[in-house]
């Protein structure tokens, strides 16, 4: 994979987030002008590692860390200022300049307070089963009040403060009654939030414009787009285990409503997928090990959330699961993370099929329930049992590190193109072409 070679590119997960992207994007961030986000919130978490100093950067593009980089925020990303503003100021005591790079859609829709606070109150009056594990950080009810349209701020009217204050004072009064009948919350400060969000908003103005616009106009320029997905396909609201899904579309399917770009204008489709399989939250996950091998993996792989901290459940690499994600997304190539995890084992394994009341599945299921009584069918391989961070180049991965990438990748009807052996950047393994 020549980045030099590459055309306008999105990178997208292939498993239930957490994959790694932040790491293929920095790498890949030196060869483009543009990187766009273009669904998600604070919800989803993307760690980059540079030198001493690790990373999480929840809205914030990835390719923040490249000087020559502009960073878009699509009209399909849940905006949270208050987090927005926590980054950039983290970002800048660490030298690096974001307001004059970073440009914000007029039609992002904005994370408010009363989001949140739904959020907390619904997850907490379901019942123990069907708790749906949400970040808590309002991203649902937002998507939500975009679909009812009445309930819904997006930043232009932000940036007006009469138009603000009249949407802001109605849809506040409709969500105290709500909140005050369903849970007897307590009423919503609307002078508090006025006050944050104007403050807010003017922080804002000088990063905000028609994106889509800007996206256009740059490829019309021949300058090279970096989309970056996030969170990952098997959480998208439409194709993913609904409903412990997020509430966007997190596949590749997002990209051309998220940004408006057109899906013609992409030359690469990467997708990111662990060398195992990771999940945080609720939901089924066929492969997972709940012994000493899926703490083993957590341990070493340092599995825990970025966004919550919360651990993450920890298996085998699914086959079934990653294919289904690579077809839906038409991959043209996959980046593997975290080889190095599974170099303490003698044996790995890999599910290469499903299997439920003694008949084999050939397609991977969109009923939870189904999918929650599967029996992984898994094929082991022996380990390599070699220290990866050692290795310089792909040339030099161990023999049956590479045999277990060549099975991955017959598995998924797709090239591999590069290969994680640590979470640095210069630990990422690129395939000679």
């Amino acid at each position: 994979m020549d980045i030099r070679q590459l055309g306008h590119t999105l990178v997208v997960g292939l498993q239930w987030g957490d994959e790694g992207k932040g790491q293929i994007v920095d790498h890949l961030s030196g060869a483009f002008d543009l990187i766009v986000r273009y669904a998600g919130g604070a919800n989803a978490g993307h760690s980059v590692v540079v030198g001493e100093t690790k990373l999480g950067l929840h809205l914030v593009p990835s390719g923040i860390l490249r000087e020559h980089v502009l960073c878009v925020i699509g009209n399909g990303v849940a905006l949270d200022p208050e987090v927005l503003f926590e980054e950039i100021d983290a970002l800048a005591k660490l030298g690096v300049d974001v307001e004059s790079r970073l440009k914000v859609s007029d039609r992002a829709h904005v994370v408010m307070p009363y989001h949140k606070l739904e959020d907390r109150l619904s997850e907490a009056a379901l019942s123990e089963g069907t708790k749906l594990g949400t970040t808590a950080r309002g991203i649902g009810p937002l998507y939500a009040d975009k679909a009812t349209r009445t309930n819904a701020i997006r930043v232009h009217h932000l940036l007006t403060p009469d138009v603000f204050r009249q949407r802001l004072v109605e849809i506040v009064d409709r969500k105290n009654r709500i909140f005050g009948a369903l849970y007897g919350a307590d009423p919503i400060d609307i002078d508090a939030i006025l006050e944050r969000f104007t403050a807010y908003a003017e922080r804002l103005r000088p990063m905000v414009c028609d994106t889509a616009d800007l996206l256009h106009r740059s490829m019309e320029q021949g300058k090279r787009l970096l989309f970056e997905g996030a969170q990952g396909s098997l959480l998208d609201l439409d194709h993913g285990t609904f409903p412990f899904v997020t509430s966007s579309n997190s596949s590749a399917c997002g990209m051309s409503a998220g940004s408006g770009v057109p899906p013609r204008k992409l030359t690469t489709v990467l997708g990111v997928a662990k060398a195992y399989t990771s999940r945080v939250g609720t939901g089924p996950m066929p492969t997972e090990l709940k012994d000493g091998v899926g703490q083993a993996i957590r341990d070493v792989g340092k599995e825990y959330g970025t966004t919550t901290g919360r651990p993450r459940r920890c298996g085998w690499f699914d086959g079934v699961a990653t294919a289904y994600s690579v077809r839906l997304g038409g991959m043209t190539a996959i980046g593997i993370i975290g080889l190095n995890v599974l170099s303490q084992f003698d044996e790995v394994n890999i599910c290469v099929g499903y299997e439920v009341d003694g008949r084999a599945l050939d397609h991977f299921p969109c009923d939870v329930d189904l999918l929650d009584r599967v029996r992984p069918i898994l094929e082991t391989h022996e380990g390599w049992k070699q220290d990866l961070a050692r290795c310089g180049g792909w040339d030099e991965l161990p023999a049956k590190a590479r045999a277990y990438l060549g099975r991955l990748e017959s598995l998924l009807n797709c090239p591999i193109a590069a290969v994680a052996v640590g979470p640095e950047r210069d630990q990422l393994l690129v395939r000679p072409s």
